[in-house]
């Protein structure tokens, strides 16, 4: 088995590895357990605009990168998304302009890769950096979300149906993700005392 000090994500410091099938049992049920959980979140939802609702998904697409690492986080999204290109229910649905909020749902693999391959290179043990890697992860969801939304939408509704009412719960749940991960980090270090 290969020593899990110094590891690059939460989930390679806390599960550690061991031969060939049992990895890719235990990758496939992170993977498909953050797709999972971001499904969830996107079922708390409410809409101050008829395009795009205020959901829990970037809440767990932050952590999927945080505590997932690049591949296994961003593979966690590629499967969500699967999922509901597939049928299942795990968009959020029903605002009045169909299809406006899917650059963001494109977006969301982005943020998981950006602050997965951040968090690998150790910025997830330290608040300030982790918040900084989950505000470019933010920042990766609106490049993609708000330029797909100006397709659906007239020129002067993309920034305050978009952008604007999104800022606030956005900080908030960057903030809770980012206070989250480090916190994780010092109760694997404690669990483990290994210095992880």
């Amino acid at each position: 088995m290969e020593k899990t000090t110094r590891a690059g994500s939460l989930a390679d410091a806390l599960i550690p590895r061991s031969t060939f099938v049992a990895n890719m049992v235990i990758d496939t049920m992170l993977v498909v357990g953050f797709a999972a959980i971001t499904g969830l979140a996107a079922q708390v939802k409410f809409f101050i605009n008829p395009a795009v609702p205020i959901t829990g998904q970037t809440f767990a697409v932050l952590l999927a990168g945080a505590a997932l690492g690049l591949k296994r986080g961003t593979a966690s999204m590629l499967v969500y998304m699967a999922a509901g290109i597939a049928g299942i229910p795990v968009f959020a649905s029903g605002g009045a302009v169909a299809g406006a909020s899917q650059g963001y749902l494109l977006g969301f693999i982005a943020a998981a890769a950006i602050v997965g391959y951040l968090a690998e290179r150790g910025w997830g043990r330290s608040p300030l950096k982790i918040a900084a890697a989950m505000l470019l992860g933010e920042v990766a969801i609106y490049t993609f979300g708000l330029p797909w939304l100006a397709f659906y939408v007239p020129p002067d509704k993309v920034l305050p149906w978009g952008l604007t009412p999104f800022i606030l719960g956005d900080a908030i749940k960057l903030l809770m993700a980012a206070l989250a991960v480090p916190l994780a980090w010092e109760g694997i270090r404690r669990l483990k005392g290994d210095g992880v």
